[in-house]
């Protein structure tokens, strides 16, 4: 999956949701608490061009989209020596991305986590290098067979107000370090698109706290960081036609193991699924 290079830079629309302390474990009300502050007309980040156009009397991969042939993307970023931020993307209704249309609810679940290579997974929170995440942004861009676009889910949000109150944070953000922390999102909806939509582009802009040195407070340094999910949307079949081809059902194809490294950073492969399990 091609990820398109974009230049860091700080974000200045910041929704705070309002919503009420909740267990990740209480997935309708988390699911309530964004669902109330995603769409809105908010300006997010610049979202990216289009990757790819309708290829002409051909079904398979009209948009290129490792998440619609796979069912789910998992996207690793490098912050730091050793120190990966960890983006996991899955499709929860439909599971079967084929059937992600323009006219349809199209509901998804994201995670964001962290993982510090230089200690063992199970160390001790201080022994590892603290990563906070201070605000989480979707910005998104239509690929139209008419070369109109358009910008129909947006979403911003301290990560804080979508997690419990007893969750490890600070005034940089939410801790979202493995076995401390991490923002799940359980799911989320895209809902009508324009008719003649071909292709969406989600960009996230994820604004985080990395600690330099581990336990060490003085050290921490603030970026943004954008990864860009490309989707396939799908016609409808007409009663003479196949399928359009698509994974989809929520597994991963076998070939995309070794994944793929852009040009920004950014490493994307097939997903499991679900959220990262430390």
């Amino acid at each position: 999956m091609p990820i398109r290079p974009l230049a860091r830079r700080r974000l200045a629309v910041v929704v705070l949701a309002a919503a009420a302390a909740v267990s990740l474990s209480g997935c309708s009300q988390v699911v309530e608490a964004f669902n109330s502050i995603s769409g809105t007309s908010n300006n997010a980040a610049a979202t990216p061009a289009p990757n790819a156009t309708p290829a002409a009397g051909a079904d398979e991969k009209p948009f290129d989209s490792q998440f619609s042939y796979d069912g789910s993307v998992q996207m690793t970023y490098e912050v730091a020596d050793g120190l990966q931020i960890v983006l996991d993307f899955w499709a929860v209704d439909s599971k079967r991305t084929q059937e992600w249309h323009a006219d349809n609810p199209k509901t998804f679940g994201f995670a964001v986590n962290v993982k510090d290579t230089r200690v063992d997974e199970k160390a001790v929170l201080k022994q590892k290098r603290r990563v906070f995440l201070a605000n989480v942004t979707i910005s998104s861009q239509t690929a139209q067979t008419s070369n109109q676009v358009g910008s129909p889910f947006q979403f911003s949000a301290d990560p804080r107000t979508l997690v419990p109150t007893d969750t490890i944070r600070s005034n940089r953000g939410l801790l979202i370090n493995s076995f401390q922390g991490g923002l799940l999102v359980p799911e989320t909806t895209i809902n009508q698109l324009p008719q003649d939509t071909y292709g969406l582009t989600l960009q996230f802009a994820l604004d985080i706290w990395v600690e330099g040195t581990a336990n060490d407070d003085k050290s921490f340094a603030q970026q943004t960081v954008y990864p860009v999910i490309p989707i396939a949307i799908y016609p409808r079949e007409t009663e003479a036609e196949g399928s359009t081809g698509g994974s989809s059902d929520g597994t991963t194809s076998g070939d995309t193991t070794q994944g793929n490294t852009g040009t920004d950073g950014w490493t994307s492969t097939g997903g499991t699924g679900g959220p990262t399990t430390p």
